[in-house]
């Protein structure tokens, strides 16, 4: 489908979806609730909504007078769903238009976001790239999309994960023209403690929740081998002190239980991956209190690289690691997200809600959505007073934000259900109806 004709589609959706609607107060009625944390759906249920705030979750008839009143019909209500790494610049362009046009790439990208929102994804923890503009245009409303909380530019160090200059590109001018990847802010070369105080503050600058440093090396990167740890302590300690100033913290892309041990002793609060790591790394991981933020990589993402490649062989060395690394999880109780790490295929990001369910392989459809929700939700909160989005995401209560999913079906027994977006009858943003396809919906609205 061709991004004109998406766009097209998007434009008829928001008229035959009514999304997103001006309802200021939406009810409900006759729903089964799942509400982020719960093993079981709540018996029938009524689920009050005034602004972009849950007011009452009720089990007795709410006799109000509304805007909007929807029959749920039995179906089950429950948050929205995060993805605690996505790449919303990156998941729907090829590596090298990433380095090209940024006019196009964010048109790409708006319109990937409308469908990342209409797949049920109403908050994403973007880990790296040039997302600050497009988070802009979604909060004004310019763009249908989720929350977005950006980390900005990757922070990498020379030949580290992320640095994808060409060997002619070499050397590097220090204090010269920034590369091509620094321009267009996807990703940031930083080689001593002085330079990492500089590009952590220009990504808080900029908007950043979050900064996310490459502790290690990296599949996609051809000159970062995977052994290699990235940063010296030095470096790693100045991007925390920084972080901490800022009232955010530190994310560490790392494999392995080396670049592991030295992120954690450099106050590093949440790894990316980690699936080389050995069973005394994941016990220092639940030990310290540390967040492990994991991603059930399909097999596409592996055969996606040409064989023979650089990048093919480590992908070979690391797609094995997944399944040890979950049950390593699981078997010291380490606080765990989850996400999916797409990148440069629009293909696999359709799969997003798939990824998802492919979490059956270690988890209960109850233990997936929970970790899809509001555990997530309590890893964005790290953030502090960085948080664009203060207030309760990932669950269903009183007081929390109206992010909500209507679904055909019960997805506590069935988690495939969210692997198809058709399953979603209603999507609910900050209040905002951007779908909805209920038969039983009735408004006052003129």
């Amino acid at each position: 489908m061709t991004i004109l004709f998406r766009q097209i589609s998007t434009i008829i959706i928001s008229f035959l979806f009514i999304g997103p609607s001006l309802a200021e107060s939406v009810l409900f009625e006759n729903v089964r609730v799942f509400d982020g944390v719960s093993n079981e759906l709540s018996s029938t249920t009524n689920v009050l909504i005034d602004g972009n705030i849950i007011k009452a979750v009720s089990v007795e008839p709410l006799n109000i007078e509304v805007d909007t009143k929807i029959d749920g019909a039995g179906q089950t209500l429950m948050p929205g769903l995060i993805d605690a790494h996505w790449h919303a610049m990156l998941a729907s362009i090829t590596p090298i238009q990433a380095m090209g046009d940024v006019s196009y790439n964010s048109l790409v990208a708006g319109d990937e976001a409308t469908a990342t929102l209409l797949r049920g994804f109403t908050t994403v923890r973007d880990m790296g790239g040039p997302v600050f503009g497009l988070k802009r245009a979604i909060d004004e409303g310019l763009v249908a999309g989720p929350r977005i909380y950006p980390s900005g530019a990757m922070l990498t160090a020379t030949s580290g994960h992320g640095d994808f200059r060409q060997l002619v590109e070499l050397p590097r001018v220090l204090g010269g023209n920034p590369a091509r990847m620094e321009s267009v802010g996807g990703s940031m070369v930083v080689d001593s403690p002085d330079e990492m105080r500089v590009r952590v503050r220009e990504q808080f600058m900029q908007g950043a929740t979050q900064v996310k440093l490459t502790a290690g090396g990296g599949v996609s990167s051809p000159f970062s081998p995977l052994d290699v740890t990235t940063f010296v302590d030095a470096e790693l300690r100045s991007a925390v002190e920084i972080a901490d100033n800022w009232g955010s913290y530190v994310v560490a892309h790392a494999f392995t239980s080396d670049a592991v041990k030295r992120a954690i002793a450099a106050g590093v609060k949440c790894i990316e991956h980690g699936y080389l790591i050995d069973d005394e790394t994941a016990k220092l991981i639940a030990d310290e209190g540390i967040w492990l933020s994991l991603q059930p990589l399909p097999e596409a993402l592996r055969l996606g690289f040409p064989v023979g490649s650089v990048e093919r062989s480590k992908a070979d060395m690391v797609f094995p690691g997944i399944d040890r690394t979950y049950r390593l999880a699981k078997k010291h109780g380490i606080k765990t997200a989850w996400g999916t790490d797409v990148l440069f295929s629009r293909a696999l990001a359709q799969q997003q809600g798939a990824i998802l369910a492919d979490l059956s392989r270690w988890y209960t459809p109850a233990e997936a959505l929970i970790m899809a929700t509001s555990t997530n939700a309590e890893l964005l909160k790290l953030s502090g007073e960085r948080n664009p989005y203060p207030g309760d995401l990932g669950v269903v209560k009183d007081g929390a934000l109206a992010d909500l999913l209507l679904v055909n079906g019960n997805p506590l027994e069935d988690l495939s259900l969210v692997a198809d977006p058709n399953n979603f009858t209603v999507i609910m943003k900050d209040g905002k109806i951007f779908k909805n396809t209920t038969a039983g919906t009735q408004t006052t609205k003129q």
